[in-house]
């Protein structure tokens, strides 16, 4: 999705218009931080010389939420690695010997010099899915979805897990 697809079309009439711009084929996702750092939380949107809209928090907020949509078959895993451990086509194939498949994965960095993925992957349990990618050397250290929900249910997993383990 591009800026052009999150614009709020509440252009302000009489008032000046942000003074940071970004092209309407600025990708959402290039969008958020340049839009944390606008003293306003307005970005214009411009295509060539023309304003197509601004850009707000809330225009963006709902164009990721269509980015990301809501999945009920799928869980979150949040892992991490070094980074010159850091390989998508691993992890995605850790992913696929669980027999899960990865819907989405974004990265970031850590305060200690590691990279934090985390995966959308269509699996309900992610047990499977852990067990391989700590198979594949990666330290996972989070996970979510409708099957983890359940505390109790989470924690006898985990401790299962470590049974299998032998931590």
């Amino acid at each position: 999705m591009k800026a052009r697809d999150a614009i709020s079309y509440n252009i302000p009439t009489g008032k000046e218009l942000p003074r940071r711009c970004v092209s309407s084929e600025t990708h959402l996702l290039e969008v958020l931080p340049l839009l944390l750092d606008a003293p306003e939380r307005r970005l214009t949107v411009r295509e060539g010389k023309e304003t197509l809209g601004i850009v707000d928090e809330q225009s963006l907020l709902e164009g990721l939420g269509r980015l990301l949509p809501a999945r009920d078959d799928s869980s979150i895993i949040v892992m991490e690695c070094r980074p010159e451990d850091f390989s998508a086509s691993v992890i995605a194939r850790a992913v696929e010997d669980a027999d899960a498949h990865l819907v989405d994965m974004m990265s970031s960095p850590t305060a200690d010099g590691k990279i934090s993925v985390t995966l959308r992957i269509r699996l309900t349990d992610p047990s499977a899915a852990i067990r391989s990618l700590e198979r594949y050397g990666y330290d996972v250290v989070d996970t979510g979805g409708r099957a983890m929900a359940n505390e109790a249910v989470a924690e006898e997993r985990l401790n299962a897990l470590q049974v299998y383990l032998n931590v």
